[in-house]
């Protein structure tokens, strides 16, 4: 019998609670956002974001008069590889003040493929980092998928593990597409149950499965643990 991945997210919202994002909710400022924290997650990514906001500022040209040293130290708050976050910080603002006029938020009226395109030229902006953006801005009802969570829906039995990572984020999102209606807060809502379920619980590595509260519609759980 297929699972219902509604009621999937129904016993994780029981579990976890509901969940809202967390960060801003503006295009530029999210590609900052995610780049202030390495590895990227609720804890790393604000201490960095709130530093920067407050020693340098947003603005592109605030970030592009900073010295390297300063935004070094700065992203060093949010975690690892602070040199490398720095510079994808510089790079970003020229980005956005060379290429769209200061503006990114203009990118989002424009069609979903040309709105993707233009978010992908900015660094680790995948095919995934813009679908979140657009799902999260309310731009397009598009059924993102957790780039690091993938494997929550493939143990769920929602798509399959691919060769390739494009592949098998394809195949989840499909099954996504066939159970969640094509509405930003419904696809919010299990984009971030999902993402907090693997961050938590369903852990890439030795996923805590006795304390899972899915495990009877989990047929990783039927194959590895029953």
């Amino acid at each position: 019998m297929p699972v219902n991945l509604a009621r999937v997210l129904d016993r994780l919202e029981k579990h976890y609670g509901k969940l809202q994002p967390v960060g801003p909710f503006d295009p530029y400022e999210m590609i900052l956002y995610t780049t202030c924290g390495y590895p990227a997650n609720d804890v790393t990514c604000p201490k960095g974001f709130q530093a920067l906001e407050k020693l340098v500022g947003l603005a592109p040209d605030q970030i592009l008069a900073a010295s390297d040293k300063e935004l070094t130290n700065i992203m060093r708050l949010g975690g690892i590889v602070p040199e490398v976050r720095a510079q994808r910080l510089k790079e970003i603002a020229s980005r956005v003040k060379r290429n769209f006029a200061g503006n990114l938020a203009a990118v989002l009226k424009a069609s979903v493929p040309e709105a993707k395109k233009a978010l992908k030229q900015f660094p680790t902006i995948g095919d995934p980092g813009a679908e979140k953006i657009l799902l999260f801005t309310g731009s397009a009802p598009i059924p993102a998928v957790p780039s690091g969570q993938l494997h929550v829906l493939h143990r769920l039995g929602f798509g399959q593990e691919k060769k390739s990572y494009a592949a098998g984020y394809r195949s989840a999102q499909e099954s996504l597409a066939a159970q969640i209606p094509a509405d930003c807060a419904a696809l919010q809502r299990a984009y971030l149950l999902l993402q907090h379920h693997g961050r938590e619980l369903c852990k890439r590595s030795q996923p805590r499965c006795q304390d899972c509260p899915v495990t009877a519609d989990c047929a990783y759980y039927a194959k590895t643990r029953s």
